[in-house]
């Protein structure tokens, strides 16, 4: 996987990174969800390298990269620093402005890098999210049972910790196998990266990284709805909709954006594992068309 890639650890200020870099071109980052790493977009990121500077990072508490103490104000998790995160190692590998894509956790770190600094994100794409407040707002009874993590993984430490850790693999391959639709599309390969990245420090870390969206990050979007702010650059939707009842997704972005487009595909939570092909169509089709 990353077949002419370079592995890089980065300096971001407040933490160091792990991502990996490869292409030419305009520069893209790429950001994962939870409970992956940047491993999950080893589907897409050659082709979108042969048209843009590619950066695959894992966020802080994922992956390779640094896992900080939680602190007591849940400020060390919430989504504004983690943008921080993102927005400084793309400033140390030399991009001021970039395009930015992410998936699931990833997709609400970039959706709020582009609202706490425009002055950095030419282009934005989310995958398979709605903002947070939306998503609690959202969550009936039938939304509940399939995202009942939200209020597991947001439980006070080390209630989730203690229990995901007694069976880490377990837990990891029934979140990716429920969520996912299509057989077969997390491969081997791919699934033993995200086993050995999922150790004691990842799984406190993407606790805390709930916990923060259910206080400090749901607090910040109800501040900016509040505000009437909203997204303004170019933004790319792209969700799963087996069964073809998100159709209101794209409605839910166009109140918190000013130039949006999407569609869902036919797949579950992991498009670029389970609809690779679709998902590079989109991104270049979207990302070829902002200014440098």
């Amino acid at each position: 996987m990353f077949e002419g890639f370079e592995s890089r650890r980065v300096q971001t200020g407040e933490v160091v990174l792990h991502c990996r870099t490869g292409g030419e071109g305009p520069p893209l980052l790429l950001v994962h969800g939870y409970p992956q790493s940047h491993v999950m977009w080893h589907k897409v990121a050659p082709a979108l390298a042969e048209h843009f500077s590619v950066v695959a990072a894992d966020m802080r508490g994922y992956g390779e990269s640094e896992a900080p103490p939680a602190g007591p104000d849940g400020m060390a998790y919430a989504k504004r620093t983690m943008a921080r995160d993102l927005s400084g190692l793309m400033e140390a590998l030399g991009h001021p402005r970039f395009r930015v894509a992410g998936h699931d956790r990833g997709a609400r770190v970039c959706y709020r890098l582009a609202l706490d600094q425009p002055e950095r994100v030419v282009q934005l794409a989310v995958l398979d999210v709605v903002p947070t407040l939306d998503t609690w707002e959202q969550l009936s009874t039938t939304a509940g049972l399939f995202a009942y993590h939200w209020y597991f993984l947001a439980q006070k430490a080390p209630f989730p910790e203690r229990l995901i850790g007694a069976d880490p693999v377990y837990f990891l391959r029934h979140t990716l196998d429920s969520w996912c639709s299509t057989e077969g599309a997390i491969g081997e390969e791919a699934f033993a990266e995200y086993a050995k990245a999922f150790d004691a420090d990842t799984i406190r870390a993407s606790c805390e990284d709930y916990r923060a969206g259910a206080t400090v990050d749901r607090e910040f979007d109800a501040a900016d709805r509040e505000a009437g702010r909203r997204i303004e650059c170019p933004m790319l939707a792209l969700w799963g909709d087996p069964t073809g009842d998100r159709r209101g997704t794209l409605e839910v972005w166009r109140r918190w954006a000013v130039d949006v487009r999407g569609r869902g595909l036919p797949v579950g939570h992991f498009l670029p594992e389970e609809a690779p092909d679709e998902v590079i169509r989109e991104l270049i089709d979207f990302f070829a068309t902002g200014a440098s």
